[in-house]
């Protein structure tokens, strides 16, 4: 046999409080088979959702707001000229005004929400896929089915309340609340339920008998917020004027239908403004129009009567020309007193626009008071008979004016198209815009990969067990033996289950030492008989204990297996199982726990009834007897100590097996006799820190450590990266 032996460098082993990156990048290759696991498992199931998820569809409209409809307010002149035009922001918020919102909710009876009961996870999958009505279903709806509600009207308690229907044969149906059956109906009907706070009508029913919807009627509101959370509107561009209109829903003609209803109500209110305020200003002129007629026939009545006194007062050519200059004066001053009147009912006096045409109005003022100076230099007749001619022109112009306004608001109101235009009608893409499959699967994946990570690192990072033999040299116990986990060993062990116990526990039914001679743990274990051997030479006798700090780290194995190697190496050895409680040193050799260590102490057997051959030449053992009530105190006894020292003397080597130091305090009694103590830690189980309290409690019992034993050693990447350790290679 060949023995090769392969040495990397080693590394200090770093802090309880130190991150070791390389000891985590080998967490993650040991771990990679439970890692790839996970995070199939993650992908896998973002697979099922994204197949499984309701698809999500959107349609689309296109609307455009022109600044000026196409036959304007004729008293609109001073607004356009001043931008009083409404902004787009403005647009944007009627559209999603419960006004436009809340008439499509009536329109489309989006209040009223009808929903198949599917067959449970899959339902809406299989249905999607066009799966029909199987055998086995009885009240889950599938592929073609379908109700149409006529109507639904429920008093105001029972709002949002949810009603199950189950379709009938013949063309009848049940409807129930809260399980309670509330009666039947018929199709085409109106039934009423509850002493008529519900009323329903059933337009048509397309499903088998047993069918079960469910039916809830909303608010009003929870209607229109519902659908505005779904809706959506935005601008194209800046100062565009073109609007974007979309909407989401699982159903895509619904979401088509409810679309065309937004629009149609934008523009129909947009009409329907744009006429109410031409019939407002119109109603306003011709209020007007018998108040400047009878001024007109009063200032014609003055003139004549004036030129009929004075017989036909003609006027000179500078009197006409003021004449003329004063009635166009008058006429402008006219015309901004009808606009004022207009804006009044929109605008403070505050306001720009209100505040620049009084600028303009007290203009025009200033310029007929300097007229006016001029006509009172004029001779009295002239002036006489140029303010009444004045008044008869202006009155003229102002009743023609009026009438052509009048006439032009006739005209605009019953032209009126609005300033809005529908450019493309609603229609879905034929895509669902969600799930976005692709991406739920990645980032499925991706949080798979990051639990497995996770997982792995916390559980690494807080099961910091000793993973070389520095670890344990670096709090001052010299590491005398690192003991492979050998593969064979786990053959030998089998499950024992008694009456008592409700778990069964495991047992090593054979000495690995005797079965695999060549096995790399046990020539690990001839390397400690090796090193043992010059160790006990300074010891007062030929004793040896073998503890631990917890149970389940392998002290039986070394104990039963080391004795079997000295054995066969021509010593006298007994091995003896003083852990009176649970010791299981007895399957090893396929005898059985009584009449053993416990027998002898509390003098129910003797030395040649309890110290039996073990099938292995020059080795015995003493099982550890029946379980005893007090096995700290038989420890104390004398007669231990006595069967101690003849064990001595009739044996080249005494192995003590005990239970571990942190659980009782058997192994400090035991070690208090024997010369040598070995303690054992078993690979990334036991803590450095674990190992050192175990220490000070031997010591502060008087017991002097000699060493340690890492057993179970195992080829890991968090080892080998992260430490570095000795690797061992048989051929």
């Amino acid at each position: 046999m060949t023995e090769h032996t392969q040495n990397p460098s080693r590394t200090t082993a770093p802090a309880d409080d130190e991150i070791d990156l390389g000891r985590l990048f080998g967490l993650l290759l040991d771990h990679k088979w439970l890692i790839i696991g996970i995070t199939a498992l993650f992908s896998v199931i973002g697979v099922a959702y994204a197949l499984q998820a309701t698809p999500i569809y959107r349609a689309d409209a296109l609307v455009q707001v022109e600044d000026n409809a196409g036959m304007s307010n004729p008293l609109e002149d001073v607004r356009a000229m001043l931008g009083e035009q409404p902004s787009t922001d403005a647009q944007l918020g009627i559209l999603r005004s419960r006004m436009v919102l809340g008439r499509a909710v009536d329109q489309e009876r989006l209040d009223v929400v009808l929903a198949p009961n599917r067959f449970p996870i899959i339902g809406d999958f299989l249905v999607r896929r066009g799966v029909e009505r199987p055998g086995f279903s009885e009240s889950s709806v599938w592929a073609g089915e379908a109700i149409n509600i006529g109507d639904f009207q429920v008093d105001a308690p029972l709002v949002g309340e949810v009603f199950t229907l189950t379709t009938g044969a013949g063309g009848q149906y049940r409807l129930s609340l809260e399980g309670e059956t509330l009666g039947k109906g018929e199709i085409g009907q109106d039934s009423s339920f509850l002493n008529g706070q519900v009323t329903l009508r059933v337009a048509e029913i397309m499903a088998a008998p047993g069918a079960e919807f469910t039916l809830v009627k909303r608010s009003r509101l929870a209607a229109i917020n519902d659908l505005r959370s779904r809706f959506s509107v935005s601008q194209q561009g800046s100062d565009s004027g073109l609007l974007d209109l979309a909407l989401t829903d699982p159903d895509a003609r619904r979401a088509v239908r409810t679309l065309d209803a937004i629009s149609e109500i934008y523009l129909t209110q947009n009409i329907q403004r744009q006429s109410a305020e031409a019939e407002q200003s119109l109603d306003f002129l011709e209020a007007q129009e018998p108040e400047i007629r009878e001024q007109l026939r009063g200032a014609e009545e003055a003139l004549n009567a004036y030129r009929t006194e004075r017989d036909s007062v003609d006027l000179s050519l500078e009197t006409q020309s003021i004449l003329e200059r004063l009635v166009n004066l008058e006429a402008k001053l006219n015309e901004l007193e009808f606009t004022e009147a207009e804006i009044s009912r929109r605008f403070s006096p505050e306001h720009p626009t209100y505040s620049a045409l009084l600028d303009k109005k007290q203009q025009l003022v200033k310029e007929r008071e300097r007229l006016n100076q001029r006509i009172e230099s004029l001779p009295e007749t002239q002036q006489q008979v140029l303010r009444r001619t004045r008044d008869v022109e202006l009155n003229q112009e102002i009743y023609l004016q009026l009438r052509n306004k009048i006439q032009e608001m006739k005209i605009a109101k019953a032209s009126t198209v609005g300033n809005v235009r529908i450019l493309d009608e609603a229609v879905v893409q034929p895509e669902p815009v969600a799930p976005k499959k692709p991406l739920i699967v990645v980032l499925a994946t991706l949080l798979g990969c990051m639990v497995s990570v996770g997982l792995v690192l916390v559980h690494g990072l807080m099961r910091r067990g000793v993973e070389s033999p520095e670890q344990i040299e670096e709090i001052g116990l010299p590491v005398y033996a690192s003991v492979p986990l050998s593969d064979e060993q786990q053959k030998l062990i089998k499950r024992v289950k008694h009456r008592r116990e409700r778990q069964g526990h495991d047992v090593v039914s054979g000495i690995l030492a005797a079965r695999a001679p060549a096995d790399t743990s046990i020539e690990a274990l001839r390397g400690l008989r090796t090193s043992l051997h010059f160790a006990m030479l300074e010891a007062g006798d030929n004793r040896l204990m073998i503890t631990g700090p917890s149970p389940g780290i392998g002290k039986s194995f070394v104990s039963a297996n080391l004795a079997t190697i000295c054995a066969q190496g021509g010593q006298r050895v007994l091995v003896v199982d003083a852990d009176m409680r649970k010791g299981h040193l007895h399957h090893a050799f396929q005898g059985r726990s009584e009449s053993g260590l416990s027998e002898l102490l509390s003098g129910k057997a003797d030395w040649e009834g309890v110290v039996r051959a073990s099938g292995i030449e020059n080795l015995s053992y003493v099982a550890r007897g029946t379980a005893p009530p007090n096995p700290a105190e038989l420890l104390m006894n004398a007669d231990f100590t006595a069967f101690l020292e003849r064990a001595s003397r009739e044996f080249d080597l005494v192995i003590v097996d005990t239970p571990p130091v942190l659980a009782v305090t058997d192994a400090a009694l035991v070690g208090k006799q024997c010369g040598t103590s070995l303690m054992v830690a078993r690979f990334q189980l036991n803590p450095a820190k674990e190992l050192q309290v175990a220490t000070r409690r031997l010591e502060t019992a008087g017991v002097t450590l000699k060493g340690a034993i890492l057993n179970a050693m195992e080829r890991k990447a968090a080892t080998r990266y992260g430490y570095g350790y000795y690797n061992y290679a048989y051929r």
